[in-house]
């Protein structure tokens, strides 16, 4: 099988969300989804993309990486920069697998975004799985594979996008129903409203009869019902403007 990616772009920046957010992190951003959130804030990652071998991708990392090689990190720190696989939905492309094991081999702490549709039972062991569990309001939850869910680790996390009062009461009962709190690290965001530049007419529509939720309404509801996630907020947006690519 020729090794090859389709990649939408490589980059450094930090990480803007996870529990390693503000850490320095090269992100390999891959092509395709079989996903259509409402949320979706990187569509053209849908289609946009080159064919490149895995050697070229790793380099590029490598390469980006090299300013930290030298930086002296505790022994339970990672070491830096992070590398991620986002998307799109990185494990729809299967040499993704071989490319995250080149890395963990390279001595970095690797990260995959995944929207939990997929398997991810295949993924090598040291990779840190961030997996979302799709909320009503993103018009994909039918897709949520739970056969995923014995595969998580310690050192994984679930994430929870919120947009809506019904996101946030379905979030709720997962975490009851499946212990989740007992498995990994739960994650709560805030749906970002979309740019007028972000939207794209593929992406499914929020359902009717949900009810918007803000930013601060969420906060407050997660702290009155004691609910263990981390509430984050998506610091790249924070920081440079939301539809800004390679940040």
């Amino acid at each position: 099988m020729t090794e090859t990616l389709v990649v939408n772009e490589v980059y450094l920046s930090l990480q803007g969300e996870s529990t390693f957010a503000g850490l320095p992190c090269v992100f390999v951003r891959l092509t395709a989804c079989n996903l259509r959130c409402s949320y979706c804030d990187t569509a053209y990652a849908f289609t946009e993309g080159k064919k490149r071998e895995l050697s070229e991708v790793r380099a590029d990392v490598l390469r980006l990486a090299k300013p930290y090689f030298d930086s002296r990190l505790k022994p339970q720190e990672p070491r830096l920069p992070l590398v991620e696989l986002t998307g799109g939905e990185p494990l729809l492309q299967p040499n993704a697998l071989v490319l995250m094991k080149r890395l963990c081999d390279d001595g970095f702490t690797v990260l995959v975004e995944t929207s939990g549709a997929l398997d991810i039972s295949k993924l090598d062991p040291r990779v840190r799985r961030i997996m979302d569990l799709k909320c009503p309001g993103s018009g994909e939850v039918a897709r949520n594979r739970f056969e995923n869910i014995p595969h998580l680790k310690a050192a994984d996390e679930i994430k929870f996008v919120v947009g809506t009062v019904e996101d946030y009461e379905w979030a709720k009962q997962q975490i009851a129903t499946h212990k989740l709190d007992t498995i990994c690290r739960l994650l709560m965001s805030w749906v970002h409203p979309l740019r007028p530049e972000q939207q794209d007419k593929s992406l499914k529509r929020v359902p009717d009869g949900l009810t918007p939720i803000t930013r601060k309404d969420l906060v407050e509801r997660i702290v009155a019902d004691a609910l263990p996630v981390r509430f984050q907020a998506q610091l790249h947006k924070i920081i440079w403007p939301p539809e800004q690519r390679g940040v």
